[in-house]
């Protein structure tokens, strides 16, 4: 058979959520990101920065202590990049250096930001299209310095990497980690929650009994997707029931339609004389009395007892012993009764003790061997026992042979059905039937029962 792996739904459930979740973040920060740069609302990734990096080397002071800028290979690469490209360096001291057209707006504000360590200066999105500009304090060569640039050139790769890496792991990764940890928490719990009605569908549907029809399924409580699953099941199980109903019905009509020829064949038998062969005729004619019987008996087991009262196993047993006692000589057995007491009461009914016992009996019949004793014995506190000096039962067959329709090598042609039937009148009657090897080597069969209370 082959193996087909599981998968939790619960856990296949926070997978997938946790991946949209992450590509849903994504999605949502970039669209915030490019609306906030576009508003003038973030600092934005631009070149002036790496404009800045390249004037921090090539600010110095002149002899007369004036600032001035060294043209360097850097800043020589910065200035092809941009057209447009400016800057204003000062120092607190009223020197300044600058290069390039600076636009109005930034030529006279660099004193009034002195106390100030960065800033990114620029306008509404609505305000049209002005120039922006970057200013920061930084150490030089020519000792701390305000540059003040403008935007132009494009940006390092590095700047981007580290951008994106801030960007992740301050802003992205932690509300990742805190949407995971809420989803590991809560899926699980809104999985059980809701599946609670398919975990009491499958709780019935262990309990259901071939022996009890009309089990069905409920579908409260049960998610509307898993309904019709549950229903087509219930619509099973009705088929099953309407099925095993006309079984039961053939088995029954068949049985009865068989008895009534049998009965007539068996009499007609009886009363010719067919030599040394008689013996064998009139067992097989018993066997097919005996399997329409079982036929029968496979339909009222599963019934409630035809009436429940004190009945005494001793008399039953010697009752059974008398009437089989012909059949039995017939196939060359001698026959006994035994009890170690008059009177064993139980509470019973006493036509199902019968056949029980009946199939003891038959069955010693059919696999004794067709030689030595067949001993029925009764025995305090409630017991029945059927011994036969056959070939016995193997230890690993003593089991088996209680389940229908087995039936072991070599031992007749029987149905498989009586010490099935045996068993089932058994545990109807809160008893219990064992087998073991009897003193001579054969089979002994043994039903014990609870005594009545209270019986004299």
């Amino acid at each position: 058979m082959t193996n087909v792996q599981q998968h939790s739904l619960r856990w296949r459930l926070v997978r997938r959520l946790v991946g949209l979740q992450a590509a849903m973040l994504a999605l949502l920060v970039l669209v915030v990101i490019a609306a906030l740069w576009g508003a003038g609302h973030l600092i934005a990734l631009e070149s002036e920065d790496d404009t800045i990096d390249a004037l921090q080397s090539a600010i110095i002071r002149d002899s007369n202590g004036d600032l001035s800028v060294r043209d360097t290979p850097i800043l020589a690469k910065r200035r092809a990049q941009a057209p447009n490209f400016w800057f204003l360096v000062r120092d607190r001291e009223g020197h300044s250096v600058s290069q390039g057209r600076v636009p109005r707006e930034y030529a006279s504000i660099g004193d009034a930001l002195d106390g100030i360590g960065q800033a990114r200066l620029g306008w509404n999105l609505l305000d049209g299209m002005r120039p922006t500009a970057r200013m920061k304090w930084i150490d030089t060569p020519a000792g701390n310095v305000q540059i003040l640039t403008g935007q132009g050139g494009a940006v390092s790769w590095r700047r981007i990497g580290h951008a994106a890496l801030t960007l992740f792991f301050g802003l992205v990764l932690p509300i990742v980690a805190l949407m995971t940890l809420a989803t590991v928490v809560a899926t699980p719990i809104v999985v059980r929650r809701t599946l609670a009605g398919l975990d009491r569908v499958a709780a019935q549907a262990g309990k259901i009994d071939i022996d009890e029809p009309g089990a069905r399924l409920p579908v409260q409580d049960v998610p509307s997707e898993i309904v019709p699953l549950v229903s087509a099941v219930n619509d099973a199980l009705g088929r099953l029931d309407e099925g095993y109903e006309r079984h039961r019905r053939f088995l029954v009509d068949a049985a009865h339609e068989l008895r009534t020829p049998i009965a007539i064949l068996q009499t007609r038998l009886e009363s010719l004389s067919l030599g040394p062969d008689a013996g064998r005729v009139l067992e097989d004619v018993a066997r097919l009395s005996t399997l329409a019987d079982q036929l029968l008996d496979l339909q009222r087991v599963h019934q409630q007892p035809d009436s429940i009262s004190c009945v005494d196993i001793v008399a039953i047993g010697r009752k059974m012993a008398g009437e089989l006692a012909p059949l039995a000589i017939a196939a060359g057995y001698e026959i006994s009764f035994d009890s170690a007491v008059e009177h064993i009461p139980v509470r019973g009914d006493e036509g199902a003790l019968e056949r029980a016992l009946t199939n003891l009996i038959q069955n010693a019949i059919q696999h004794g061997g067709r030689k030595g004793d067949i001993a029925v014995r009764v025995e305090p506190p409630a017991t029945i026992s059927v011994t036969d000096e056959g070939p016995g039962i193997q230890a690993c067959d003593r089991e088996r042979v209680f389940e229908p329709f087995y039936r072991l090598q070599g031992h007749g042609r029987g149905a498989g059905l009586g010490l099935n039937l045996v068993q089932e009148i058994v545990r109807r009657h809160d008893g219990t039937v064992a087998i073991s090897e009897a003193p001579a080597g054969g089979t002994c069969v043994t039903m014990t029962f609870k005594p009545a209370r209270g019986a004299s």
